[in-house]
């Protein structure tokens, strides 16, 4: 008999390549396959709901796996695959089973990132590897409105990357937020799904309009321009997370 596990996996993207199994060094997605091998004793391939790229982290990525063996003891289980993972800063939080029919990427109807913007004088040392340091002040009530401009559905050719092999530029923002937490600056961003480095490359120009150094309006001209040399320098990875996946 054949099983569907759905996974929840939280990870610190520092260390790896992204998601995606490469050549070129240690994935998410090897890694996590390694542990989850050594907990069922046979061999396991797991599909995520989508990549991250290069120091990206997640807080609720979701994966799928197929297994000829029934999980009974979900402690046990997700002890066991921890462990494995211990020295790796990846954490697998749930674990479900699913119909066959489950696929972790393919039945996804929402993605929803959040970044972290520390906006302060002083170069912060608790979150220095989970946010971007912006020093000068920021104006987020122009922030908010710059925001907005993404919302909906638009061609974002202007802030894909080069490498992007996505066929279509064309994506629908269903949320664009930002809320401030003391010296914190939180930017959430929804949709079905992203282009390669679009969430960085939204938030690179929402940090030029609240540095003053773009209008408002320079979104709606980048938009319009469709042209990836008028985009912002995409923000750092670091401060990057998948938040979570809705189904």
């Amino acid at each position: 008999m054949k099983f569907n596990y759905q996974i929840i996996i939280e990870y610190l993207g520092q260390k790896f390549v992204g998601w995606q199994t490469q050549k070129n060094g240690i994935s998410v997605q090897e890694t996590i396959e390694k542990a989850l091998t050594k907990t069922l004793k046979t061999k396991i391939k797991v599909i995520g709901s989508g990549r991250t790229d290069t120091g990206v982290n997640a807080l609720g990525q979701s994966g799928n796996f197929y297994s000829n063996i029934e999980i009974k003891n979900t402690f046990k289980f997700l002890s066991t695959l921890n462990f494995y993972l211990t020295e790796h800063d990846i954490s697998v939080l749930k674990l479900k089973r699913r119909e066959l029919k489950f696929h972790s990427r393919h039945s996804a109807k929402k993605r929803q990132y959040e970044y972290i913007i520390i906006n302060r004088c002083s170069k912060p040392t608790i979150d220095q590897n989970t946010s971007w340091w912006v020093k000068k002040k920021l104006d987020l009530k122009k922030m908010k409105k710059a925001a907005s401009f993404f919302l909906g559905t638009h061609d974002f050719s202007a802030l894909r990357s080069s490498s992007c092999v996505a066929k279509s530029p064309i994506r629908t923002i269903s949320k664009a937020k930002l809320k401030k937490k003391a010296d914190k600056i939180f930017i959430t961003f929804e949709s079905k799904s992203f282009l390669q480095t679009q969430v960085r490359s939204m938030v690179g120009c929402l940090k030029y309009v609240g540095e003053n150094k773009w209008s408002v309006d320079k979104i709606k001209k980048i938009l319009k321009s469709r042209s990836r040399r008028d985009c912002a320098p995409p923000a750092p990875a670091k401060g990057l997370f998948l938040k979570k996946i809705s189904y």
